[in-house]
């Protein structure tokens, strides 16, 4: 179930000010392991999946079932796991989440940003200031607000 835009916004706020107050600790979450144990991930699934295609071949040309039925499991287990080692790289692990230099609006996918394309003229419209004070004191006050708006439960 994907979540709502109140969610992604609310998130995107929080991941800012995790980097704000803890750089050291956003950068670690960025993951460089992980998106190099991804890659090793998807790369080895690559050469297993090469591995049953050869196995589901030899199954064929040798006329043993059992050989190309080996093959094609193989190749469908080394799929599974290479895409979702290549999902996890592209979308979770490649510096998405926690970089600070990519930001996402509601409804845009992770990683893709708007580019002005150098024209002239427009300008963004400017961010409304940051709310001072810690991060749970934003959140403590956020609660307030919608306790407030919902009539108190």
């Amino acid at each position: 179930m994907p979540l709502s835009e109140e969610e992604l916004r609310l998130l995107e706020q929080m991941e800012r000010a995790l980097v704000a107050e803890d750089p050291k600790f956003a950068s670690t979450l960025r993951g460089t392991k992980l998106r190099q144990k991804a890659r090793r991930q998807v790369i080895a699934g690559g050469l297993v999946f090469l591995g049953g295609v050869a196995l589901l071949m030899s199954g064929a040309v040798l006329r043993m079932v059992p050989l190309g039925v080996l093959g094609f499991v193989v190749m469908l287990v080394s799929a599974y796991f290479t895409l979702t080692a290549w999902r996890a790289r592209t979308v979770g692990g490649g510096g998405g989440a926690f970089a600070a230099d990519e930001t996402t609006t509601a409804g845009e996918a992770p990683g893709l940003r708007v580019v002005s394309g150098g024209k002239k003229g427009r300008t963004r419209s400017p961010r409304p200031p940051k709310p001072q004070g810690s991060m749970m004191q934003r959140f403590e006050e956020r609660w307030r607000r919608r306790r407030d708006q919902n009539g108190g439960f």
